[in-house]
């Protein structure tokens, strides 16, 4: 399947991260105007180091080059643009609906409040979707506010994305270091959340194993796992027959209840989340593997600027790698909309898209 169908087609994008999906020449614009060092003065040569500093295989490399992406989102402008220029990234490449995921206490550092840069943001995507709109494009988008995992702000957050949850803001995210900060250790913070029925996501099961996982779905209440990549540690392959597998019990809980991965397979391969192979390649992420046994998969980017992606090479890269055709494209595309956090009469709207597009390109 050719890149350009891809693209044409509908799609939507669960886990995307705002400071994760910049445009090199804006944080150049951006970032001398605050007067900030950036390791490249080029869009090119900045877009390379984004690139090869990701490409390390260590999450903790991975996640420090946020410094240069967040130190530019640290202003009323900033946030604008930067929220107006993902959207706008994400509807030219055929996302339909997608969840953008930030966390509002990495951007006070000029003195904004944390209502004030949620309301930067929205603007930001309203003037998106009204461009889009103008030009006979479809797009909607939700806020997925995060709170940090090392940080102690759990509950002061999930009260701001209650707050705004009729004012853009879809649904709870928790991200961060995963080894050594459970969500157990803001387990008021999320039973508060589960009370006033906000959705709730965590990052799970990328930087840490099945006990991760665990912990998110007791300690933390989650509806979906961001990434969850590592619920894999917990399948067993028969040693006599490798056509027959067994499932640990945090694997079996997810499988049976379809609790959704938010897997990113570029962004998993940079950041170690596949313990034990060197040098990984597409083929040895176990996205099939948990795809033909049945798990609840999406596709994801995580984030487009570190990982030089978009949600259209993904599917890409997936399909080149396991052979997937138009079925299996849409299929992926219908998860992610009936895992997304949104009202009924738009997820209806989303899945007819989906659905009439699809059907038009089998023909």
């Amino acid at each position: 399947m050719s890149k350009l169908n891809i693209k044409a087609l509908p799609k939507v994008s669960l886990h995307d991260h705002l400071d994760g999906g910049l445009r090199p020449e804006t944080i150049i614009e951006l970032a001398a105007k605050i007067g900030h060092k950036l390791p490249a003065d080029n869009a090119e040569d900045l877009r390379n180091w984004f690139l090869d500093s990701c490409d390390s295989g260590s999450l903790v490399r991975y996640l420090e080059t946020f410094v240069h992406t967040t130190a530019v989102m640290q202003t009323k402008e900033g946030l604008i643009r930067v929220a107006k220029e993902f959207a706008l990234d994400l509807a030219a490449d055929g996302v339909i609906y997608g969840e953008i995921r930030w966390a509002p206490e990495q951007h006070l550092e000029q003195g904004l409040t944390l209502e004030q840069v949620v309301e930067y943001v929205e603007e930001g995507l309203t003037q998106a979707r009204h461009e889009v709109s103008v030009k006979g494009g479809f797009l909607r988008t939700g806020q997925l506010i995060t709170a940090m995992r090392q940080n102690d702000r759990a509950q002061e957050i999930a009260e701001l994305a209650v707050k705004y949850r009729d004012r853009g803001v879809v649904g709870f995210d928790y991200a961060g270091p995963e080894a050594g900060f459970s969500p157990s250790r803001h387990a008021k913070a999320f039973a508060w959340l589960n009370e006033q029925l906000m959705p709730v996501t965590l990052h799970a099961g990328e930087a840490d194993g099945k006990e991760s996982i665990r912990d998110a779905i007791i300690d933390g209440r989650t509806l979906r796992l961001g990434h969850g990549v590592r619920i894999i540690e917990d399948v067993f392959v028969d040693a006599d027959d490798d056509s027959k597998y067994a499932f640990g019990d945090v694997a079996t809980w997810v499988l049976e209840r379809g609790i959704p991965l938010e897997l990113s397979p570029s962004s998993n391969l940079q950041t170690g989340a596949i313990p034990g192979v060197e040098n990984p390649q597409m083929s040895d992420h176990p996205f099939d593997d948990l795809y033909r046994l049945g798990f609840n998969v999406t596709v994801n980017t995580d984030n487009r600027l570190m990982s030089g992606t978009s949600i259209t090479r993904e599917l890409e890269l997936l399909t080149e790698t396991f052979g997937y055709d138009l079925d299996d494209i849409e299929l992926f595309q219908l998860n992610a909309a009936n895992a997304a956090f949104i009202d009924m009469d738009v997820r209806t709207e989303i899945i007819e898209r989906i659905t009439d597009a699809f059907a038009q390109a089998a023909e």
